[in-house]
């Protein structure tokens, strides 16, 4: 018999604070508190859910008081990732407990059918496999590339053992991955990016492509924050979170491409994009077209340039100070006093 609902539950509830910085990274810690907008990780106060057991109720019991909801953890867990069904909410619970299945109710579980390869199925599952980054070889992979902003990047998440398959027809190999998830505007995961990593995390495997997205791209964005009048869209993701670095309020989507970031969709919310542009003719290309597409939208398109050839160049090589000089001059004034 599988674990029932509340033992869930209460085994999520008694790491109460691990799940809510995961889920919900855009709230803070305030006392026996996680204060938060709402339950689909908005940024603000309104929702409080309860860290640890006492007088007044239990770990993990949240209530919004703007709206008057009140749920659990799983709770969390479905609206953050837009899970429909308990199967898929139990799962994500499990893997984030680092709980199988198989381990857990060995004669119970059937065997699962296997997704289409590449399908947006195939990228749901990866991401429910994965785990947080923090304390994992994917930490120590982008401090290693200057990125030290990590906050609410519940975006990203770890693979032990992801396959790895050459394109020549080679031998399925197996390598840590940093798995980016993929998600449209309602917050619905729709595909992953998986980037390879040495298994010491000093760099990306030696593999052919050590990154490749997979699932239904067009559109979609590995998203760091909620958009509301004001954010900011690349192509890569280490890119993305270099920028990040300097302007840490801002929210921000990787595109994973040129092509890409050219369509990405716009927030019904947005009055100003600005497009994190890459020093090449693809990423050339891939501005031209944004801003045409946002300005056709009414949308104001301001282009961020970097130095060197991208951002992450620029956060390495020239210091974050001299990062956050750049963009300072690049901005609208009162984003600069905003977001800087």
């Amino acid at each position: 018999m599988r674990e029932p609902p509340h033992a869930l539950a209460r085994r999520l509830a008694d790491r109460a604070e691990a799940v809510c910085r995961h889920y919900l990274s855009n709230g803070r810690r305030q006392g026996n508190y996680w204060t938060v907008g709402d339950v689909r990780n908005t940024p603000g106060r309104s929702m409080f859910v309860r860290l640890s057991d006492s007088a007044g109720g239990s770990a993990g019991r949240w209530t919004d008081a703007a709206t008057g909801e009140h749920g659990d953890l799983l709770d969390v867990v479905r609206q953050a990732l837009g899970l429909k069904t308990f199967a898929d909410v139990a799962k994500e619970a499990r893997a984030f407990l680092g709980l199988s299945h198989e381990a857990a109710h060995p004669a119970s579980v059937p065997q699962s059918i296997q997704a289409p390869a590449g399908s947006s199925e195939a990228a749901r599952r990866l991401v429910g496999m994965s785990k947080p980054i923090i304390g994992t070889i994917v930490e120590a992979y982008l401090r290693g590339r200057g990125i030290t902003t990590l906050h609410g990047t519940g975006s990203l998440r770890f693979h032990p053992r992801c396959y790895y398959r050459p394109e020549d027809d080679g031998p399925t190999e197996t390598w840590p991955a940093m798995i980016g998830s993929v998600t449209n505007l309602d917050g619905r995961l729709t595909g992953a990016h998986r980037t390879w990593l040495a298994p010491n995390g000093l760099d990306k495997a030696p593999v052919a492509t050590p990154r490749r997205a997979m699932g239904d791209l067009l559109g979609n964005a590995v998203r760091f924050g909620v958009p509301g009048s004001v954010m900011a869209a690349g192509e890569g993701i280490e890119t993305t979170l270099s920028l990040r670095c300097a302007l840490p309020g801002m929210a921000m989507a990787a595109a994973l491409s040129a092509a890409h970031l050219a369509a990405i969709l716009f927030p019904p919310t947005l009055n100003r994009l600005y497009i994190i542009r890459d020093n090449d003719p693809a990423g050339d290309g891939a501005r031209d077209n944004l801003i045409e597409r946002a300005t056709d939208a009414g949308i104001e398109a301001i282009v961020l340039s970097p130095r060197m050839e991208d951002f992450n160049e620029d956060l390495r090589y020239l210091g974050l100070a001299a990062l956050c000089k750049s963009v300072a001059g690049q901005l609208v004034r009162r984003d600069r006093y905003r977001f800087l």
